[in-house]
């Protein structure tokens, strides 16, 4: 469906306003689409992202820096999402042997797991990106990429 037709406004500004909204309106949409197919899993998108990024650092744990550095959503509480992951015992955290001001988190076998269930998730199965040739995804890929090259 066009955006015109999703938001109810039949005219923008110009076609630049009309990709600005176009790609908001996307962004939500698609937050809201994961985020209802993570429920089953009792992760939130946030807690999904720190999990993927402690499965890439899988053996080694990760610190709450490397966590925040990584992270997609740049406005999350790395903090607050692993206090919430130790509580469902998907990431374990402990005190840096060499660096006591510092601490390590690494994921569980049952973090690992979890995940392998949610790997065919991973490249936005049923979230319309599979819409797109793999040619036009490259497109996309590469406008997105100009957008943010300021």
């Amino acid at each position: 469906m066009k955006i015109e037709e999703e938001i109810k406004q039949p005219t923008f500004k110009s076609e630049y306003h009309k990709a600005y909204i176009n790609m908001v309106y996307t962004s939500g949409w698609l937050q809201q689409d994961q985020a209802a197919k993570f429920k089953p899993f009792g992760v939130t998108l946030q807690q999904y992202n720190v999990l993927r990024i402690l499965r890439g650092q899988h053996p080694k744990p990760a610190t709450i820096s490397l966590l925040i550095e990584r992270m997609l959503d740049k406005t999350s509480n790395a903090s607050r999402i692993v206090d919430k992951l130790e509580a469902k015992e998907l990431v374990t955290r402990k005190q840096c042997p060499s660096d006591r001001r510092t601490v390590d988190v690494l994921i569980t076998e049952k973090g690992l797991e979890l995940l392998k269930q949610m790997d065919p998730m991973e490249a936005g199965e049923g979230a319309g990106i599979r819409n797109l040739t793999e040619e036009e995804a490259e497109q996309l890929n590469a406008l997105l990429d100009k957008i943010r090259n300021k």
